[in-house]
């Protein structure tokens, strides 16, 4: 009885070990299985990228677009206000933009939404329609010029070829999507951005060239009148 007890065990040893290959087969299956899964990630993926090939023209038509005006855009100052409400605190965000295409036009916007990239949106917006034309003379402005904002003044002043632009944060921008590469600034008072940037846009609006001034005052002046000199 002992033999025949110890038979069906060595009949069962087998029958796990038959197991343990269908066991490992089927532990094999999802392996095999994978490349489909794969193939429906390839195909998720293929939508994702579907999706992003839709957004990515659109962008690419907005570059298109910027390229072909060449007007160019800069943030200045992204301002942050919150407002005490019932449930908590609501945050709001405003930005203040400059806009041009250094060839002589320049713009500045503000937009306000809840988030940071509206606000910048409507500001850059808001900036190519306020662009005007500036009179320049080659890399430079005609003469020193003197604008006021609020509490802030700023002094444009004619330099050289080759000077370059000396400039704080906020006016650097305004002078540089100008088209002035060579200029001295000095502001005076508040240092606000606000302030700064709209008294900047102040002095390029009081810039008259040699013809504008001759009509205005109905007299010709003599050659080089009001001009930088050059050695």
């Amino acid at each position: 009885m002992a033999e025949e007890n110890q038979n069906p065990t060595e009949t069962q040893q087998p029958a796990q070990s038959e197991q343990a290959p269908q066991a490992a087969v089927e532990s094999s299956a999802p392996t095999e299985g994978q490349p489909q899964g794969d193939s429906r990630d390839r195909r998720g993926g293929g939508r994702e990228g579907g999706q992003r090939g839709r957004g990515g023209p659109r962008r690419d038509r907005d570059r298109d677009r910027a390229d072909e005006s060449g007007v160019e855009s800069a943030v200045v100052r992204i301002y942050r206000c919150s407002k005490v409400v019932k449930g908590g605190r609501t945050f709001s965000f405003g930005a203040l933009v400059v806009a041009g295409d250094r060839r002589g036009n320049i713009g500045i916007g503000y937009g306000k939404a809840n988030e940071g990239p509206p606000a910048v949106e409507k500001a850059t917006k808001d900036a190519r329609k306020q662009m005007f034309k500036v009179n320049l003379k080659g890399t430079t402005i005609p003469h020193i010029v003197k604008g006021r904002s609020g509490a802030s003044t700023v002094v444009l002043v004619p330099a050289r070829p080759g000077t370059g632009v000396t400039a704080g944060k906020s006016v650097r921008p305004v002078v540089e999507l100008t088209g002035i590469t060579d200029i001295l600034t000095k502001a005076y008072g508040s240092t606000s951005p606000k302030n700064l940037v709209k008294a900047s846009i102040a002095a390029l609006q009081q810039l008259r060239n040699r013809e504008q001034v001759e009509g205005s005052r109905g007299v010709s002046l003599p050659k080089g009148a009001g001009e930088l000199v050059t050695a």
